[in-house]
Order: C-alpha cells, then structure tokens, then sequence
C-alpha cells in the first residue's frame, strides 16, 4: 500500500467527512481517465467517477475503523470504478458507445509545447488514432492495457482487482498490445 493511501485511510477511519474531499481530490483525475478510456465519451466518464465517489463515501461511511485502515485504497477505488462501468454496459442504454475523441479532448493534449506544426500534427494525429484502436479491443484487452500502462498497476495488482491469474493478465495486455501495434502499423 502506498504511504500517502495508508496516512488518507487513517484520516478516513478517524473523520470521513472532514478528510473525503482529499480523496476526491487524489483520486478525480486518476479515475476520471481511467473511466474515459473505457467509456469514451467525457460526459459518461464524468457519471462513472460521480458515482464511484458515492458509493466509495457511503462504503466507508458504513465500514469500520480498522476496515477502512486496512483497504487497498488504489485498487478498491479502481475496483468499484471498474464494476460501474460494467454495469452500465449490461444496460440497453449503454451497450455500446463508439470513442468519438472532440479536438479539445484532454486525451488528445499533446504536453511538448517545442513540437513544430508537423510533429504536433503527427503526434495529435497518432494518439487520436491510438484512442480509438484502445477502444475498439475487447473489454478484457482494454482494461487490462489501460490499468497496467495508463493507471501504472502492477501485473499482481490488476490481478488482484480483476479477480483473475497474473497470468491472465499477462496475456491480455500482451495481446492487446499485438493488437495494438497490429492496428496502428497498418495505418502508417
């Protein structure tokens, strides 16, 4: 467990309302991103961490004291963010939306203000292109990629929110990335 997770946790335990908008405020954009690359669209990845934020706050409202200190706070966050977005797909309205990246996406921000118009184009170009390959994997493929290289989740770690083998998850970000470079060397 991360020192920052374990002194929030303790804080938590002891005045959840007083100390819960650090948690928000630690977790939101994680989240936030994490929910965009599985969603697609702002609006819903902005509904998925509303969400996860409620249920987190009402869980650890109800919870214990040494319940609350002996979460793995990451991977729970992640966990519940997961299962909402899950959710949301099983329902009609929600089956499928297609990632339709706007020009002022924040996935599309390019941070390297020393790129010329050409390498700006290029890069904006390929990471849009990357976005869009990313969520048209298979959800297994997509989460598991998205955790390991986007949310900085260990293989174990991932496992562990996934409820599946290391090994498992081993082999879905590997295919995913064969898919990945698959997809985006065809478009060069």
């Amino acid at each position: 467990m991360d020192q920052d997770d374990g002194d929030l946790l303790s804080l938590l335990a002891t005045d959840l309302d007083r100390h819960f908008r650090q948690l928000v405020l630690l977790y939101q954009q994680r989240l936030y991103s994490f929910a965009l690359r599985l969603e697609g669209s702002p609006q819903d990845a902005e509904d998925i961490v509303q969400e996860t934020f409620l249920r987190t706050y009402h869980a650890l409202k109800s919870y214990p004291g040494l319940k609350v200190r002996a979460l793995r706070l990451r991977q729970w966050l992640y966990t519940i963010t997961l299962n909402i977005f899950r959710n949301r797909q099983r329902k009609p309205e929600h089956q499928s939306i297609p990632l339709d990246i706007s020009e002022d996406s924040p996935l599309l921000e390019i941070e390297d203000p020393s790129l010329g118009p050409d390498e700006e184009a290029y890069w904006h170009e390929w990471r849009r292109e990357l976005e869009m390959q990313l969520a048209s994997l298979a959800e297994r493929y997509r989460v598991a990629v998205t955790l390991y290289y986007f949310e900085d989740l260990s293989y174990v770690e991932i496992a562990e929110l996934l409820n599946q083998p290391v090994g498992t998850v081993k082999a879905h970000v590997h295919r995913a990335l064969r898919q990945l470079h698959k997809a985006l060397e065809t478009q060069t």
